[in-house]
């Protein structure tokens, strides 16, 4: 090709539509990253779920999501992924919670995170959220993958396993796989017990080993070791010196209905009255 051949070549720009027409990127040029404050996005919503207010934490994570998309921010959008997995997770939206799920599945993928903490923290959620809605062998699928990611990052934090092994617990006894369920407790409240203020989560998982006592035993012949496990929980969730804060009012309301079905009444009068004391000041 001569000279003028190559001064007067036409390029793919000369005749393709840029990627975006409002911020005229050049074409085949990747766009910037423009980053959204992950920080200050988790630490708003916090404070929108320490109000209770669920309508606002939606806005408010979905109006950073498009702030991240449009942003080129894939980082930043899973981060957001997965809080409105957890959200959807707890207002009992099961499209919505799955969409998200999907999402955040796709950017792992995307941003080649592999077998990394963030893809392990992300299968949990995807696992929690799917649990919740009764999808229990898929939930299990994720489940095992955070499993295995955890277990094999040296000094991993105990509250991290600890949950996640709560968790597994959970899905196990859904499957009616009591025996997996109750070593999965095990585990969790072991390494919970090494947690500051973990005796709000061993609480948790008290009650939730009542649950498979009750339903692999039957209430009857359960009775004895649902009300030991009753008695430690309420004790737990007593005597600790754990922040009396959102968290503690949500642990608190969740737990008071396990304690009313098995009859414990006044300690889940107590419970919920707590819950409602600590939102109203808050």
């Amino acid at each position: 090709m001569d000279d003028f051949s190559k001064a007067n070549a036409i390029e793919p720009e000369d005749y393709a539509e840029p990627r975006c027409l409002l911020c005229d990127e050049p074409y085949g040029k990747e766009p910037e990253v423009r980053s959204v404050p992950q920080r200050r996005i988790i630490e708003k919503n916090d404070e929108y779920l320490a109000k209770r207010d669920y309508e606002g934490a939606e806005r408010h994570l979905l109006y950073w999501l498009e702030e991240a998309r449009l942003g080129n921010d894939k980082r930043g959008m899973l981060v957001i992924a997965n809080e409105l997995i957890g959200h959807y997770r707890k207002c009992g939206n099961k499209d919505k919670a799955l969409e998200n799920v999907d999402l955040a599945l796709s950017l792992l993928e995307s941003l080649g995170f592999g077998d990394t903490p963030t893809a392990g923290t992300t299968y949990v959620n995807c696992a929690t959220a799917c649990n919740a809605f009764s999808l229990n062998d898929r939930s299990m699928t994720y489940f095992k993958k955070a499993e295995s990611i955890y277990e094999s990052i040296p000094d991993i934090p105990d509250a991290l396993l600890g949950g996640l092994y709560n968790n597994m617990g959970l899905c196990c006894k859904a499957l009616k796989r009591f025996d997996e369920a109750r070593a999965y407790y095990a585990k969790a409240t072991a390494r919970m017990s090494k947690v500051e203020n973990g005796e709000l989560e061993r609480a948790i998982t008290c009650l939730n080993v009542a649950d498979v006592a009750a339903e692999e035993k039957g209430l009857e012949a359960g009775e004895p070791e649902i009300y030991n496990l009753l008695d430690e929980a309420y004790d737990l969730l007593k005597n600790n010196n754990a922040p009396r804060d959102g968290y503690y009012a949500f642990v608190c309301e969740k737990c008071a209905p396990v304690f009313g079905y098995y009859g414990y009444f006044l300690a889940a009068e107590e419970l919920g009255g707590i819950a409602k004391q600590i939102y109203e000041r808050s």
